[in-house]
Protein backbone atom coordinates (compact mmCIF):
# COMPACT_ATOMS: atom_id res chain seq x y z
CA UNK A 1 0.00 0.00 0.00
CA UNK A 2 1.27 3.43 -0.91
CA UNK A 3 1.56 6.07 1.72
CA UNK A 4 -0.44 9.25 1.34
CA UNK A 5 2.44 11.40 0.10
CA UNK A 6 3.40 8.69 -2.43
CA UNK A 7 -0.19 8.57 -3.71
CA UNK A 8 -0.15 12.35 -4.20
CA UNK A 9 3.18 12.02 -6.00
CA UNK A 10 1.85 9.41 -8.45
CA UNK A 11 -1.38 11.24 -9.36
CA UNK A 12 0.26 13.88 -11.62
CA UNK A 13 2.38 11.18 -13.27
CA UNK A 14 -0.71 9.08 -14.00
CA UNK A 15 -2.49 12.10 -15.37
CA UNK A 16 0.49 12.90 -17.59
CA UNK A 17 0.63 9.33 -18.87
CA UNK A 18 -3.09 9.43 -19.61
CA UNK A 19 -2.69 12.73 -21.49
CA UNK A 20 0.22 11.39 -23.53
CA UNK A 21 -1.76 8.28 -24.40
CA UNK A 22 -4.76 10.38 -25.44
CA UNK A 23 -2.53 12.68 -27.48
CA UNK A 24 -0.86 9.73 -29.16
CA UNK A 25 -4.25 8.24 -29.94
CA UNK A 26 -5.44 11.52 -31.45
CA UNK A 27 -2.26 11.67 -33.52
CA UNK A 28 -2.87 8.12 -34.75
CA UNK A 29 -6.41 9.05 -35.71
CA UNK A 30 -5.33 12.00 -37.83
CA UNK A 31 -6.46 11.34 -41.41
CA UNK A 32 -4.77 12.79 -44.48
CA UNK A 33 -7.02 12.99 -47.53
CA UNK A 34 -6.31 13.54 -51.22
CA UNK A 35 -8.57 15.20 -53.74
CA UNK A 36 -9.69 14.02 -57.17
CA UNK A 37 -11.96 15.05 -60.04
CA UNK A 38 -11.42 18.82 -59.68
CA UNK A 39 -13.92 21.14 -61.33
CA UNK A 40 -13.18 24.85 -61.69
CA UNK A 41 -15.24 27.89 -62.56
CA UNK A 42 -12.82 30.72 -63.32
CA UNK A 43 -13.95 34.34 -63.28
CA UNK A 44 -12.19 37.12 -65.17
CA UNK A 45 -11.81 39.03 -61.89
CA UNK A 46 -8.83 37.06 -60.48
CA UNK A 47 -10.72 34.47 -58.48
CA UNK A 48 -12.29 31.06 -59.03
CA UNK A 49 -14.60 28.49 -57.48
CA UNK A 50 -13.21 24.95 -57.06
CA UNK A 51 -15.04 21.69 -56.40
CA UNK A 52 -13.06 18.55 -55.52
CA UNK A 53 -13.91 15.00 -54.41
CA UNK A 54 -12.49 13.56 -51.15
CA UNK A 55 -12.57 10.03 -49.75
CA UNK A 56 -13.24 9.97 -46.00
CA UNK A 57 -12.76 6.95 -43.75
CA UNK A 58 -14.14 8.10 -40.40
CA UNK A 59 -14.79 6.41 -37.07
CA UNK A 60 -17.67 7.28 -34.80
CA UNK A 61 -16.90 10.36 -32.73
CA UNK A 62 -14.35 13.10 -33.37
CA UNK A 63 -11.94 12.70 -36.32
CA UNK A 64 -8.89 14.78 -37.16
CA UNK A 65 -8.65 15.28 -40.94
CA UNK A 66 -5.96 17.13 -42.92
CA UNK A 67 -6.24 18.23 -46.54
CA UNK A 68 -2.75 19.23 -47.69
CA UNK A 69 -2.26 20.97 -51.00
CA UNK A 70 -4.79 23.80 -50.74
CA UNK A 71 -4.39 27.01 -52.69
CA UNK A 72 -2.31 29.89 -51.35
CA UNK A 73 -5.19 32.37 -51.71
CA UNK A 74 -8.08 30.44 -50.18
CA UNK A 75 -10.99 32.32 -48.64
CA UNK A 76 -11.40 30.00 -45.63
CA UNK A 77 -14.90 31.16 -44.77
CA UNK A 78 -16.09 30.10 -48.23
CA UNK A 79 -15.36 26.40 -47.65
CA UNK A 80 -18.29 23.99 -47.96
CA UNK A 81 -17.66 20.35 -46.99
CA UNK A 82 -20.46 17.82 -47.41
CA UNK A 83 -20.77 14.05 -47.39
CA UNK A 84 -22.19 12.88 -50.73
CA UNK A 85 -23.90 9.86 -49.09
CA UNK A 86 -25.89 12.05 -46.76
CA UNK A 87 -24.02 10.90 -43.66
CA UNK A 88 -24.39 13.49 -40.86
CA UNK A 89 -21.13 15.40 -40.58
CA UNK A 90 -20.42 18.25 -38.20
CA UNK A 91 -17.35 20.46 -38.47
CA UNK A 92 -16.31 21.26 -34.90
CA UNK A 93 -13.26 23.22 -35.96
CA UNK A 94 -11.56 24.26 -39.19
CA UNK A 95 -8.01 25.60 -39.51
CA UNK A 96 -6.18 26.95 -42.56
CA UNK A 97 -2.42 27.25 -42.55
CA UNK A 98 -0.57 29.00 -45.35
CA UNK A 99 2.97 28.93 -44.00
CA UNK A 100 4.62 26.02 -45.84
CA UNK A 101 8.19 25.38 -44.84
CA UNK A 102 10.89 27.51 -46.46
CA UNK A 103 14.50 28.29 -45.69
CA UNK A 104 13.55 31.61 -44.12
CA UNK A 105 10.76 30.12 -41.97
CA UNK A 106 12.91 27.19 -40.87
CA UNK A 107 15.72 29.58 -39.97
CA UNK A 108 13.32 31.42 -37.66
CA UNK A 109 12.71 28.17 -35.74
CA UNK A 110 16.40 28.08 -34.86
CA UNK A 111 16.82 31.65 -33.59
CA UNK A 112 19.15 31.61 -30.59
CA UNK A 113 20.58 28.23 -31.62
CA UNK A 114 23.76 27.19 -33.43
CA UNK A 115 23.55 25.30 -36.72
CA UNK A 116 25.98 24.37 -39.47
CA UNK A 117 26.48 26.32 -42.69
CA UNK A 118 28.01 24.76 -45.81
CA UNK A 119 30.54 26.96 -47.62
CA UNK A 120 31.78 26.10 -51.11
CA UNK A 121 35.33 27.30 -51.80
CA UNK A 122 36.29 26.52 -55.40
CA UNK A 123 36.81 22.73 -55.48
CA UNK A 124 36.28 22.01 -51.78
CA UNK A 125 33.53 22.40 -49.23
CA UNK A 126 33.74 23.21 -45.54
CA UNK A 127 31.30 23.59 -42.68
CA UNK A 128 31.22 26.42 -40.15
CA UNK A 129 29.13 26.84 -37.02
CA UNK A 130 26.90 29.89 -36.81
CA UNK A 131 24.47 31.10 -34.16
CA UNK A 132 21.22 32.46 -35.57
CA UNK A 133 20.81 35.78 -33.77
CA UNK A 134 18.02 36.96 -36.09
CA UNK A 135 16.49 35.00 -38.95
CA UNK A 136 15.06 38.02 -40.75
CA UNK A 137 11.81 36.15 -41.41
CA UNK A 138 8.71 38.37 -41.35
CA UNK A 139 5.40 36.45 -41.50
CA UNK A 140 3.37 37.46 -44.52
CA UNK A 141 6.10 39.75 -45.82
CA UNK A 142 8.88 37.38 -46.85
CA UNK A 143 12.48 37.56 -45.64
CA UNK A 144 14.49 40.42 -44.23
CA UNK A 145 18.20 40.51 -43.50
CA UNK A 146 19.41 37.72 -41.15
CA UNK A 147 22.05 38.27 -38.45
CA UNK A 148 24.45 35.36 -37.80
CA UNK A 149 27.28 35.07 -35.26
CA UNK A 150 30.36 33.17 -36.52
CA UNK A 151 33.48 32.83 -34.31
CA UNK A 152 32.23 35.61 -32.04
CA UNK A 153 31.73 38.03 -34.94
CA UNK A 154 28.31 39.25 -36.09
CA UNK A 155 27.60 39.35 -39.79
CA UNK A 156 24.60 40.37 -41.83
CA UNK A 157 23.61 37.68 -44.26
CA UNK A 158 24.15 33.95 -44.28
CA UNK A 159 27.75 32.67 -44.24
CA UNK A 160 26.71 29.73 -46.43
CA UNK A 161 23.95 27.25 -47.12
CA UNK A 162 22.20 26.49 -43.81
CA UNK A 163 22.09 22.81 -42.80
CA UNK A 164 19.11 22.23 -40.54
CA UNK A 165 19.11 19.24 -38.15
CA UNK A 166 15.47 18.32 -38.82
CA UNK A 167 12.00 19.65 -39.51
CA UNK A 168 9.95 20.67 -36.53
CA UNK A 169 6.83 18.68 -35.73
CA UNK A 170 4.64 21.67 -36.57
CA UNK A 171 6.00 22.13 -40.08
CA UNK A 172 3.87 21.79 -43.22
CA UNK A 173 5.07 21.41 -46.78
CA UNK A 174 1.98 22.82 -48.51
CA UNK A 175 -0.92 25.09 -47.53
CA UNK A 176 -3.14 22.86 -45.42
CA UNK A 177 -6.78 22.80 -44.40
CA UNK A 178 -7.57 20.73 -41.29
CA UNK A 179 -10.83 19.81 -39.60
CA UNK A 180 -12.16 18.27 -36.46
CA UNK A 181 -15.13 16.30 -37.79
CA UNK A 182 -17.72 14.58 -35.70
CA UNK A 183 -20.03 11.85 -36.97
CA UNK A 184 -22.08 9.05 -35.43
CA UNK A 185 -21.77 6.88 -38.54
CA UNK A 186 -18.42 5.17 -39.09
CA UNK A 187 -17.11 3.98 -42.44
CA UNK A 188 -15.86 5.08 -45.83
CA UNK A 189 -17.70 7.58 -48.01
CA UNK A 190 -17.14 10.16 -50.72
CA UNK A 191 -17.26 13.81 -49.80
CA UNK A 192 -17.05 17.06 -51.75
CA UNK A 193 -15.29 20.29 -50.89
CA UNK A 194 -16.16 23.57 -52.59
CA UNK A 195 -14.36 26.85 -51.99
CA UNK A 196 -13.54 30.28 -53.40
CA UNK A 197 -9.92 31.25 -53.95
CA UNK A 198 -7.96 34.05 -55.54
CA UNK A 199 -4.98 33.68 -57.81
CA UNK A 200 -6.61 32.50 -61.03
CA UNK A 201 -7.97 34.51 -63.94
CA UNK A 202 -8.70 34.28 -67.64
CA UNK A 203 -8.96 36.61 -70.58
CA UNK A 204 -10.07 36.50 -74.19
CA UNK A 205 -7.87 37.52 -77.12
CA UNK A 206 -8.95 37.78 -80.74
CA UNK A 207 -6.70 37.68 -83.80
CA UNK A 208 -8.31 39.07 -86.94
CA UNK A 209 -6.79 38.85 -90.41
CA UNK A 210 -8.15 41.61 -92.64
CA UNK A 211 -8.51 41.25 -96.38
CA UNK A 212 -10.26 43.42 -98.96
CA UNK A 213 -13.97 42.95 -99.51
CA UNK A 214 -16.27 43.72 -102.42
CA UNK A 215 -14.72 45.91 -105.11
CA UNK A 216 -17.90 47.53 -106.32
CA UNK A 217 -20.60 49.73 -104.86
CA UNK A 218 -20.48 53.04 -103.01
CA UNK A 219 -18.27 51.57 -100.24
CA UNK A 220 -15.52 50.66 -102.70
CA UNK A 221 -12.28 49.91 -100.88
CA UNK A 222 -13.88 50.36 -97.45
CA UNK A 223 -15.53 46.98 -96.84
CA UNK A 224 -13.21 44.33 -95.42
CA UNK A 225 -13.50 40.61 -94.81
CA UNK A 226 -12.22 39.35 -91.46
CA UNK A 227 -11.01 35.90 -90.44
CA UNK A 228 -11.25 35.66 -86.65
CA UNK A 229 -9.62 33.27 -84.20
CA UNK A 230 -10.44 33.72 -80.53
CA UNK A 231 -8.24 32.41 -77.73
CA UNK A 232 -8.96 31.92 -74.05
CA UNK A 233 -5.88 32.45 -71.89
CA UNK A 234 -5.94 31.09 -68.33
CA UNK A 235 -3.43 32.15 -65.67
CA UNK A 236 -2.93 29.95 -62.60
CA UNK A 237 -1.13 31.69 -59.73
CA UNK A 238 -3.13 30.00 -56.99
CA UNK A 239 -0.25 27.98 -55.54
CA UNK A 240 -1.86 24.68 -56.54
CA UNK A 241 -1.87 22.39 -59.58
CA UNK A 242 -5.20 20.98 -60.75
CA UNK A 243 -4.86 17.70 -62.64
CA UNK A 244 -7.39 16.88 -65.38
CA UNK A 245 -9.81 19.53 -64.23
CA UNK A 246 -13.23 20.24 -65.68
CA UNK A 247 -13.07 23.95 -66.42
CA UNK A 248 -15.75 26.56 -66.93
CA UNK A 249 -15.12 30.24 -67.57
CA UNK A 250 -17.66 32.82 -66.50
CA UNK A 251 -17.85 36.11 -68.43
CA UNK A 252 -19.64 39.03 -66.88
CA UNK A 253 -19.34 41.59 -64.14
CA UNK A 254 -20.00 39.63 -60.95
CA UNK A 255 -20.23 41.73 -57.79
CA UNK A 256 -17.41 40.49 -55.57
CA UNK A 257 -16.67 41.92 -52.12
CA UNK A 258 -12.98 41.58 -51.35
CA UNK A 259 -12.03 39.44 -48.34
CA UNK A 260 -15.53 38.14 -47.98
CA UNK A 261 -17.64 35.14 -48.80
CA UNK A 262 -18.85 34.83 -52.37
CA UNK A 263 -22.57 34.78 -52.94
CA UNK A 264 -24.68 31.79 -53.91
CA UNK A 265 -24.40 32.38 -57.63
CA UNK A 266 -20.71 31.48 -57.51
CA UNK A 267 -21.48 28.14 -55.89
CA UNK A 268 -24.29 27.59 -58.37
CA UNK A 269 -21.80 28.22 -61.18
CA UNK A 270 -19.44 25.63 -59.72
CA UNK A 271 -22.23 23.11 -59.08
CA UNK A 272 -23.65 23.18 -62.62
CA UNK A 273 -22.46 20.04 -64.49
CA UNK A 274 -22.80 19.17 -68.15
CA UNK A 275 -22.57 15.81 -69.89
CA UNK A 276 -19.57 15.18 -72.10
CA UNK A 277 -20.05 15.42 -75.84
CA UNK A 278 -17.03 14.17 -77.78
CA UNK A 279 -18.19 15.77 -80.99
CA UNK A 280 -18.65 19.22 -79.39
CA UNK A 281 -16.30 22.14 -80.09
CA UNK A 282 -13.34 22.80 -77.82
CA UNK A 283 -15.34 25.42 -75.89
CA UNK A 284 -19.13 25.54 -75.55
CA UNK A 285 -20.94 28.75 -74.63
CA UNK A 286 -24.28 29.22 -72.89
CA UNK A 287 -26.20 31.88 -71.01
CA UNK A 288 -26.19 31.50 -67.21
CA UNK A 289 -28.08 33.83 -64.88
CA UNK A 290 -26.95 37.35 -65.92
CA UNK A 291 -23.66 36.05 -67.29
CA UNK A 292 -22.26 33.65 -69.89
CA UNK A 293 -20.46 30.38 -69.22
CA UNK A 294 -17.83 28.90 -71.52
CA UNK A 295 -17.21 25.19 -70.89
CA UNK A 296 -14.02 23.46 -72.01
CA UNK A 297 -15.20 20.16 -73.47
CA UNK A 298 -12.00 18.31 -72.60
CA UNK A 299 -10.36 18.12 -69.15
CA UNK A 300 -7.22 20.20 -68.83
CA UNK A 301 -4.35 20.30 -66.34
CA UNK A 302 -3.62 23.73 -64.91
CA UNK A 303 -0.21 23.75 -63.22
CA UNK A 304 0.73 26.35 -60.67
CA UNK A 305 2.32 29.42 -62.30
CA UNK A 306 1.20 28.17 -65.72
CA UNK A 307 -0.44 30.11 -68.55
CA UNK A 308 -2.58 27.92 -70.81
CA UNK A 309 -4.47 28.81 -73.98
CA UNK A 310 -7.32 27.13 -75.83
CA UNK A 311 -9.16 28.19 -78.96
CA UNK A 312 -12.84 29.01 -78.43
CA UNK A 313 -14.05 30.70 -81.62
CA UNK A 314 -13.05 30.51 -85.26
CA UNK A 315 -14.90 32.30 -88.05
CA UNK A 316 -14.20 33.37 -91.61
CA UNK A 317 -15.63 35.94 -93.99
CA UNK A 318 -16.89 38.29 -91.29
CA UNK A 319 -17.92 41.46 -93.12
CA UNK A 320 -16.47 44.60 -91.55
CA UNK A 321 -16.72 48.20 -92.63
CA UNK A 322 -13.61 50.32 -92.41
CA UNK A 323 -14.51 53.78 -91.16
CA UNK A 324 -12.58 57.02 -91.38
CA UNK A 325 -13.54 59.55 -88.73
CA UNK A 326 -12.24 63.11 -88.36
CA UNK A 327 -12.83 64.69 -84.95
CA UNK A 328 -10.77 67.81 -85.44
CA UNK A 329 -11.37 69.91 -82.32
CA UNK A 330 -8.81 69.54 -79.55
CA UNK A 331 -10.58 70.30 -76.28
CA UNK A 332 -9.10 67.89 -73.76
CA UNK A 333 -6.33 70.27 -72.67
CA UNK A 334 -8.77 72.90 -71.38
CA UNK A 335 -10.23 70.75 -68.59
CA UNK A 336 -13.44 72.75 -68.25
CA UNK A 337 -16.09 71.25 -66.03
CA UNK A 338 -19.08 73.29 -67.23
CA UNK A 339 -20.55 74.51 -70.50
CA UNK A 340 -20.58 78.06 -69.17
CA UNK A 341 -16.78 78.09 -68.97
CA UNK A 342 -16.58 76.83 -72.56
CA UNK A 343 -19.00 79.56 -73.65
CA UNK A 344 -17.03 82.35 -71.99
CA UNK A 345 -13.63 81.33 -73.42
CA UNK A 346 -13.61 82.40 -77.07
CA UNK A 347 -10.45 80.39 -77.80
CA UNK A 348 -12.00 77.14 -76.63
CA UNK A 349 -12.01 74.50 -79.39
CA UNK A 350 -9.89 76.44 -81.87
CA UNK A 351 -6.89 74.05 -81.71
CA UNK A 352 -6.90 71.61 -84.62
CA UNK A 353 -6.07 67.90 -84.69
CA UNK A 354 -4.83 66.76 -88.14
CA UNK A 355 -5.23 63.00 -87.53
CA UNK A 356 -8.03 60.99 -89.12
CA UNK A 357 -9.00 57.86 -87.23
CA UNK A 358 -9.25 54.40 -88.79
CA UNK A 359 -11.96 52.19 -87.25
CA UNK A 360 -13.34 48.73 -87.90
CA UNK A 361 -17.05 48.10 -87.44
CA UNK A 362 -18.79 44.72 -87.70
CA UNK A 363 -21.93 43.11 -86.35
CA UNK A 364 -21.76 40.13 -84.01
CA UNK A 365 -24.58 38.23 -85.72
CA UNK A 366 -25.14 34.76 -87.13
CA UNK A 367 -25.75 36.27 -90.55
CA UNK A 368 -22.23 37.73 -90.30
CA UNK A 369 -20.71 34.33 -89.35
CA UNK A 370 -20.51 35.15 -85.63
CA UNK A 371 -23.54 35.47 -83.33
CA UNK A 372 -22.09 34.25 -80.01
CA UNK A 373 -21.51 36.14 -76.77
CA UNK A 374 -17.97 37.51 -76.97
CA UNK A 375 -16.22 38.05 -73.61
CA UNK A 376 -14.22 41.21 -73.15
CA UNK A 377 -10.68 41.08 -74.45
CA UNK A 378 -8.15 42.43 -76.91
CA UNK A 379 -8.60 42.47 -80.69
CA UNK A 380 -5.43 42.36 -82.78
CA UNK A 381 -5.74 43.16 -86.47
CA UNK A 382 -3.39 41.81 -89.14
CA UNK A 383 -3.31 42.40 -92.89
CA UNK A 384 -1.53 40.27 -95.47
CA UNK A 385 1.09 42.09 -97.54
CA UNK A 386 1.64 41.49 -101.26
CA UNK A 387 4.47 39.08 -100.39
CA UNK A 388 2.03 36.99 -98.35
CA UNK A 389 3.36 37.99 -94.93
CA UNK A 390 1.00 39.06 -92.18
CA UNK A 391 1.64 42.53 -90.80
CA UNK A 392 0.22 43.93 -87.56
CA UNK A 393 -2.01 46.95 -88.27
CA UNK A 394 -3.51 47.84 -84.89
CA UNK A 395 -5.29 46.61 -81.80
CA UNK A 396 -7.91 47.62 -79.28
CA UNK A 397 -10.14 46.05 -76.65
CA UNK A 398 -13.84 45.32 -76.42
CA UNK A 399 -16.18 44.91 -73.45
CA UNK A 400 -18.49 41.91 -73.04
CA UNK A 401 -20.54 41.92 -76.24
CA UNK A 402 -23.83 40.02 -76.61
CA UNK A 403 -24.85 38.56 -79.95
CA UNK A 404 -26.44 40.89 -82.52
CA UNK A 405 -24.57 43.90 -81.13
CA UNK A 406 -22.26 46.04 -83.27
CA UNK A 407 -18.55 46.24 -82.47
CA UNK A 408 -16.65 49.38 -83.41
CA UNK A 409 -12.96 49.77 -82.47
CA UNK A 410 -10.24 52.31 -83.21
CA UNK A 411 -7.18 50.72 -84.83
CA UNK A 412 -4.93 53.71 -85.60
CA UNK A 413 -4.57 56.91 -87.61
CA UNK A 414 -4.54 57.06 -91.41
CA UNK A 415 -1.23 57.95 -93.07
CA UNK A 416 -2.70 59.19 -96.37
CA UNK A 417 -5.67 61.14 -95.04
CA UNK A 418 -5.31 64.54 -93.45
CA UNK A 419 -7.66 66.92 -91.74
CA UNK A 420 -7.50 70.65 -91.11
CA UNK A 421 -9.95 72.65 -89.02
CA UNK A 422 -10.02 76.38 -88.35
CA UNK A 423 -12.47 78.96 -87.09
CA UNK A 424 -13.22 81.62 -89.69
CA UNK A 425 -15.48 83.95 -87.72
CA UNK A 426 -17.00 84.57 -84.29
CA UNK A 427 -19.54 87.18 -83.15
CA UNK A 428 -20.54 87.59 -79.53
CA UNK A 429 -23.46 89.64 -78.20
CA UNK A 430 -23.44 89.15 -74.45
CA UNK A 431 -26.18 91.71 -73.92
CA UNK A 432 -28.61 89.72 -76.07
CA UNK A 433 -27.16 86.36 -75.09
CA UNK A 434 -26.03 84.88 -78.38
CA UNK A 435 -22.88 83.76 -80.22
CA UNK A 436 -22.34 83.04 -83.93
CA UNK A 437 -19.34 80.89 -84.76
CA UNK A 438 -18.14 79.74 -88.20
CA UNK A 439 -15.68 76.97 -89.12
CA UNK A 440 -13.92 75.63 -92.19
CA UNK A 441 -12.84 71.97 -92.32
CA UNK A 442 -10.65 70.48 -95.05
CA UNK A 443 -10.24 66.74 -95.69
CA UNK A 444 -7.42 65.76 -98.07
CA UNK A 445 -7.11 62.28 -99.60
CA UNK A 446 -3.72 61.13 -100.91
CA UNK A 447 -4.89 57.60 -101.67
CA UNK A 448 -5.46 56.15 -105.14
CA UNK A 449 -9.11 55.40 -104.39
CA UNK A 450 -12.00 57.47 -103.04
CA UNK A 451 -12.77 57.32 -99.32
CA UNK A 452 -15.77 58.15 -97.19
CA UNK A 453 -14.99 60.24 -94.12
CA UNK A 454 -17.27 61.07 -91.23
CA UNK A 455 -16.49 64.58 -89.98
CA UNK A 456 -17.62 64.92 -86.35
CA UNK A 457 -18.26 68.34 -84.80
CA UNK A 458 -19.11 68.99 -81.14
CA UNK A 459 -21.31 72.03 -80.51
CA UNK A 460 -19.91 72.72 -77.08
CA UNK A 461 -20.71 76.39 -76.45
CA UNK A 462 -24.23 75.92 -75.14
CA UNK A 463 -27.18 73.55 -75.14
CA UNK A 464 -29.31 75.85 -77.34
CA UNK A 465 -27.88 75.88 -80.88
CA UNK A 466 -28.89 75.94 -84.52
CA UNK A 467 -26.91 75.51 -87.75
CA UNK A 468 -27.72 78.62 -89.76
CA UNK A 469 -25.38 77.75 -92.67
CA UNK A 470 -23.78 74.47 -93.82
CA UNK A 471 -22.09 73.50 -97.07
CA UNK A 472 -22.89 69.79 -96.66
CA UNK A 473 -25.87 68.06 -95.16
CA UNK A 474 -25.29 67.08 -91.52
CA UNK A 475 -26.68 64.37 -89.26
CA UNK A 476 -27.51 65.08 -85.63
CA UNK A 477 -25.96 62.30 -83.51
CA UNK A 478 -26.89 63.56 -80.03
CA UNK A 479 -27.79 66.76 -78.19
CA UNK A 480 -24.44 68.42 -78.98
CA UNK A 481 -22.88 66.43 -81.82
CA UNK A 482 -23.34 66.59 -85.59
CA UNK A 483 -21.69 64.55 -88.32
CA UNK A 484 -20.91 65.54 -91.91
CA UNK A 485 -20.44 62.46 -94.16
CA UNK A 486 -18.31 63.30 -97.21
CA UNK A 487 -16.67 61.37 -100.03
CA UNK A 488 -13.19 62.52 -101.01
CA UNK A 489 -11.87 61.72 -104.48
CA UNK A 490 -8.37 60.24 -105.05
CA UNK A 491 -5.76 62.96 -104.52
CA UNK A 492 -8.70 65.27 -103.82
CA UNK A 493 -10.00 67.58 -101.13
CA UNK A 494 -13.37 68.31 -99.57
CA UNK A 495 -14.07 71.60 -97.81
CA UNK A 496 -16.87 71.77 -95.24
CA UNK A 497 -18.11 75.07 -93.85
CA UNK A 498 -20.82 75.78 -91.33
CA UNK A 499 -22.09 78.48 -88.95
CA UNK A 500 -23.73 77.71 -85.62
CA UNK A 501 -25.89 80.13 -83.65
CA UNK A 502 -25.91 79.74 -79.82
CA UNK A 503 -28.43 81.43 -77.54
CA UNK A 504 -28.99 81.40 -73.79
Amino acid sequence: MLTLHKQLYWLPICALLFFNAAFAQSQEQKISVQSSEPALTIYNQNFFVAREKLSLDLHSGVNYVEFAGMTSHLEPDSVILRDLTGRPLQILEQSYRNDPISQELLLSFYEGKTINFLIQRQDRSETVHGKVIRSGYIPGAGAGQPLIEVDGVLRFGLPGQPLFPALTGDSILKPTLSWQLETNSAGKSDAEISYVSGGMSWQADYNLVVSGGPKDGPKKGQVDSLDMVGWITMHNQSGKTFENARIKLLAGDVNKIEQSRADGRMYAAAAMARERDEMAPVVREKSFDEFHLYTLERPATLRDQETKQVEFVRSTSVQSQRLYVYDGAQTAQYGYYSMEQAREDQNYGTQSNPKIWVMQEFKNSAANHLGIALPKGRLRFYRRDTDGHLEFVGENSIDHTPKDETIRVFTGNSFDLRGERKRTNIRVDSAHHWIDESFEIKIRNHKKEPVDVRVVEHLYRWSNWKLTEQSHESKKKDAQTVEFPVTVAPDGEQVITYTVHYSW
